[in-house]
């Protein structure tokens, strides 16, 4: 049978393995959770002391400084800060043939997949005018 304190430093491991992949901090929590149960299961063999400790413990630290984290490692909302390329100017870098059929074009300097808002087939070099965002692609007309 696995003792209880290789079992506690295990999940720890996965736990630590995981928030490296999500780099969220929420399995972090856990993982320093799974620690001080580790050490807990040193000082005694009690399993329900070891659960109380990790999930006591979890909980805590995902309370008090997940605020803190929130606060260092602020995400901004892409969606609101694409609007900002609704109404700019672009220029076509791949033809689009019709509505349906994506071409790319530049706009500030970055390539988007586009289709235009009727049937009017875009060239390669045409001036083009943003007119809405749909999913990843641009809706554009010709300038």
């Amino acid at each position: 049978m696995i003792p209880a304190w290789a079992i506690w430093l295990i999940l720890s491991g996965i736990f630590l393995l995981l928030e490296i992949f999500t780099i969220s901090f929420l399995m972090f929590w856990p993982g320093i959770g799974a620690l001080l149960a580790f050490v807990t299961s040193l000082i005694t063999p009690n399993l329900a002391i070891q659960i109380g400790v990790f999930a006591v413990s979890t909980i805590l630290l995902i309370v008090f400084t997940k605020p803190l984290t929130n606060k260092f490692f602020k995400t901004t909302n892409s969606a609101m800060n694409n609007n900002a390329i609704i109404g700019k100017k672009g220029v076509v870098i791949k033809d689009i043939l019709n509505s349906e059929t994506k071409g790319q074009i530049k706009v500030d300097g970055e390539l988007w997949s586009a289709i235009t808002n009727d049937s009017t087939p875009l060239k390669e070099g045409d001036l083009v005018v943003v007119e809405k965002i749909d999913g990843v692609k641009l809706i554009v007309r010709k300038a």
